[in-house]
């Protein structure tokens, strides 16, 4: 069980806060964007793209693969069904990672603190997000305490210690 609050039935508020977040990041980086030049501003554009494309895979891949299971809300809704296959079998919130991994690459194209800065309040957001969304999980699917400790949360990465 988590103490963090429903913020509605299906968790409307929660994804009213992400989606705030997500503009004010997409704004902060022109409006806050640093100049930068020469090898190092080229660098943190190709480093900041390239987080672009794999965070935005990674959240595409993630919307495929949960197929009927896809909604935008973090309650489950009551037909649906536990998804641990494709990318779903190495990481939870595949979605949620590739989405901090797009910020971050987006905070660096502008070399934008800001920017920067709120991709870390993102981070923090979708755990906060996830931990409520997960305790929803528990209570719907009596095999996700099994499926969380065998897989990573945001990143599909190998780590030594699941769950995290």
């Amino acid at each position: 069980m988590t103490r963090l609050p429903s913020l509605g039935p299906r968790g409307e508020g929660w994804v009213a806060m992400q989606f705030a977040l997500l503009a004010a990041i997409a704004a902060a980086g022109p409006w806050t964007a640093a100049t930068g030049s020469g090898p190092a501003g080229i660098a943190l554009v190709v480093l900041g793209g390239a987080l672009i494309v794999l965070g935005g895979a990674l959240a595409l891949r993630g919307a495929v693969d949960l197929r009927d299971a896809l909604t935008p809300l973090p309650h489950p809704r009551a037909d649906a069904e536990l998804v641990e296959h494709g990318l779903y079998a190495r990481v939870r919130h595949p979605m949620y990672g590739g989405l901090i991994m797009a910020a971050v690459g987006w905070g660096l194209v502008w070399a934008s603190p800001t920017a920067l800065i709120l991709a870390g309040g993102l981070a923090v957001f979708f755990l906060l997000k996830s931990t409520r969304e997960e305790a929803w999980l528990v209570e719907r699917f009596p095999g996700y305490v099994a499926y969380r400790r065998r897989t990573r949360r945001f990143l599909p990465l190998p780590s030594r210690r699941p769950g995290i």
